[in-house]
């Protein structure tokens, strides 16, 4: 079993091979990149190519290890036997499962998304070291142990927020997803805009390459926020050389609330702009 990636999704060879040495090591596989590269993505299109089951945990910063293993419920259980419900003298009743257990129990092997797990208290990954390296855990509250039927898939997503711990990248296979160079976002432009002229195509990344190459921007605009501003500017009230008629003495391009997240990025732009009409007189 191979990733070849999908129709939808245009995966460069290194990280083809990251993916199917991760799955012949049986390691979970660390993916780093900036934001809107596509790293959640690809964990959809593991699961949709091999044809398996997707299991997505997301990670916020209140999280913690054992949610992804189960949750008792101690409090319901107490409330319940003050009121005499029935089903109390049963602990299992009180557990739920979390995404670890759900991934474990499958008759099927899973892909498992754990989604931004830098966003998480820095001793998330250590509490996961042994669960992930041997496949099962214990259930202190009904004395079982849950082994994995079938090893899942394990992707792990992280925007460097922080670092992760030594002992918990030893364990995973690491790939870096590169932003795309012209020639690969113009293939993936394609899949999402197969259409789409090409002259088009060529004048919105030159202005998308040349955005992200101002000094100074404090976020430069991904491939996610291109696929959005290219798909406002098809929309039918917006005229067809909004781009090629554009003013070349202006910095910011049209519709650049798509591209262009905060106001001091706008201001950048906005100067440069100014800057360049003065040199222009």
């Amino acid at each position: 079993m191979e990733f070849q990636g999908t129709d939808q999704y245009v995966v460069t060879e290194d990280l083809k091979m990251a993916v199917n040495a991760a799955i012949n090591l049986k390691r979970p596989l660390l993916i780093k990149g900036e934001p809107g590269t596509g790293k959640t993505m690809l964990a959809e299109e593991v699961a949709e190519a091999i044809n398996a089951p997707l299991i997505t945990w997301h990670i916020k910063s209140s999280t913690k290890a054992q949610q992804g293993l189960y949750e008792y419920d101690a409090v319901s259980r107490l409330r319940d036997s003050q009121l005499g419900n029935e089903g109390v003298e049963d602990v299992a009743n009180y557990i739920k499962k979390g995404k670890l257990w759900e991934a474990f129990e499958a008759d099927e092997q899973t892909v498992l998304l754990i989604d931004e797990i830098d966003k998480a208290d820095i001793e998330f990954p250590n509490d996961l070291l042994q669960e992930l390296d041997r496949m099962e855990f214990f259930v202190y509250e009904t004395g079982e142990t849950i082994r994995a039927k079938q090893r899942p898939i394990v992707i792990i997503t992280s925007n460097n927020e922080k670092e992760l711990p030594d002992a918990f990248l030893r364990r995973c296979f690491f790939h870096y997803i590169n932003f795309p160079d012209a020639e690969t976002m113009m293939d993936i432009l394609d899949v999402h805009f197969p259409d789409l002229k090409k002259d088009m195509v060529k004048e919105a990344l030159e202005i998308f390459f040349d955005l992200r190459k101002v000094p100074g921007l404090k976020k430069k605009p991904s491939t996610s926020e291109l696929i959005d501003w290219l798909k406002l500017l098809m929309a039918d009230d917006i005229p067809d050389d909004i781009l090629t008629n554009r003013d070349p003495s202006k910095a910011i391009p049209p519709l650049y609330g798509a591209l262009v997240k905060n106001e001091s990025d706008v201001q950048l732009l906005e100067r440069l702009a100014f800057m360049a009409r003065r040199e222009g007189r």
